[in-house]
């Protein structure tokens, strides 16, 4: 019983759809009918605006971060981890949009950051790293979701480790057809400059 409530609550927090709410709050439309049809930061910057793509990419980090840190301060101090993996979860296959999300990097990044800080900040610089060297979105996640676990079992033990394996298996599924494409070299390429008018 005491595991029902975080996860419930992880779950919840985490199946908030940040970016479909913002886009159509400041008149983008259904962000499911851009780009790649996700609902997370980077299709919000396929629309074409980088202002909302950032709040966007704060938001559903915060996601993972603020469910694991309200866990952890006033449920179970232990459960942290975990939690943030039913927020992943929550985002990737939320109820409210019968269960079809995001593909859970932010989120990831924001649990990672609240749990097991050390492991958050290599993640996120393996993927600013990756990102600005490749342009490539789905490959920057998936290097630091590989990242993640190694570090995460070296600074703070198995037990979380696994779980961290756990999400980032749960990320690699979600990237399954990104992986295709990476590997056809076909996966398209994220522009961090403003584009020119033709």
């Amino acid at each position: 019983m005491d595991y029902i409530l975080p996860i419930v609550l992880g779950y919840l927090i985490g199946s908030i759809p940040s970016g479909l709410v913002l886009c159509q709050v400041f008149g983008y439309g259904d962000i499911r009918t851009i780009g790649s049809g996700n609902i997370g930061a980077t299709n919000v910057l396929r629309a074409g605006n980088k202002t909302l793509a950032l709040v966007t990419l704060l938001l559903d980090s915060g996601k993972g971060a603020i469910a694991v840190v309200i866990v952890s301060l006033f449920i179970n101090s232990g459960m942290g981890l975990l939690t943030g993996l039913a927020a992943i979860i929550g985002h990737c296959y939320p109820v409210w949009l019968k269960f079809k999300g995001g593909k859970g990097v932010a989120t990831t990044l924001g649990t990672l950051l609240a749990a097991v800080p050390l492991a958050g900040v290599a993640a996120c610089l393996t993927w600013l790293l990756v990102a600005f060297t490749t342009k490539i979105s789905s490959l920057s996640a998936l290097i630091a979701m590989a990242v993640a676990p190694v570090v995460v079992f070296f600074v703070y033990g198995a037990a979380p480790a696994f779980v961290c394996v756990l999400i980032s298996a749960l990320v690699f599924w979600k990237h399954r057809a990104n992986i295709q494409r990476l590997m056809k070299g076909e996966e398209p390429k994220i522009s961090f400059k403003k584009k020119e008018s033709q």
